[in-house]
């Protein structure tokens, strides 16, 4: 869907009145390893980014230069995390709203409508919000946020890669790849693994490495 015609579609919320609209976005359901991210963006009315898209569908060279641009034309925008440990304590799909929560909750200002991609989220306090499914190819204000989550959910991934080499990470941010799972049957999971998560995929969620 080309630029133009994504704003054609969230030129429609304007249209009925409402003043600002915030994208909202989550980056990280599915991995083994690291926190969940969400973000919200406020973009202007009738801000239009060239190849601004589902950050799936872009290289990561197109989404950190994406970054600049989002960050730089935004009304407003914030990021939210969640660490495995509360993943761990209230489930993924729980963690992935209040990360999307505290995003909303750090935007230096109030939105009057939120647009969340997915079909299903945990109303904010005091804004209405709509759902949309693979809204990150529909609102530009949800793409935005899509960018956001993933890029910075990346940087902090590679920066935990550093530390703990022998997972790649720097590769697959903790996702369920054949490398990642045969370092956790080698070398043991982290503090950074959500325990709850099927890590060797094989239905054991936990398992004795022993002791030096």
């Amino acid at each position: 869907m080309s630029d133009g015609k994504m704003w054609e579609i969230e030129d429609g919320f304007f249209s009925g009145g409402v003043g600002t609209i915030c994208g909202v976005d989550e980056a990280g359901r599915g991995p083994l390893a690291g926190p969940v991210y969400a973000a919200a963006v406020i973009l202007p009315r009738e801000c239009v980014i060239d190849g601004l898209n589902d950050s799936k569908k872009l290289t990561e060279k197109q989404r950190y230069e994406l970054r600049k641009v989002v960050e730089a034309e935004a009304l407003a925008w914030a990021v939210g995390v969640v660490e495995p440990a509360e993943i761990d304590a209230i489930n993924i799909l729980n963690a992935s709203f209040l990360a999307m929560h505290r995003a909303v909750g750090q935007l230096k200002m109030r939105p009057q409508h939120l647009l969340v991609d997915g079909n299903r989220f945990t109303p904010y306090p005091g804004i209405p919000h709509t759902t949309v499914v693979k809204g990150d190819g529909k609102y530009l204000s949800i793409a935005a946020a899509s960018i956001l989550a993933k890029t910075y959910r990346d940087d902090y991934m590679n920066r935990l890669a550093a530390e703990y080499p022998a997972y790649d990470w720097k590769k697959n941010k903790g996702y369920p790849t054949k490398k990642h799972r045969e370092a956790i049957k080698t070398y043991g999971t982290t503090p950074y693994h959500r325990m709850s998560f099927n890590l060797l995929g094989d239905g054991q969620l936990s398992f004795d490495f022993g002791e030096e």
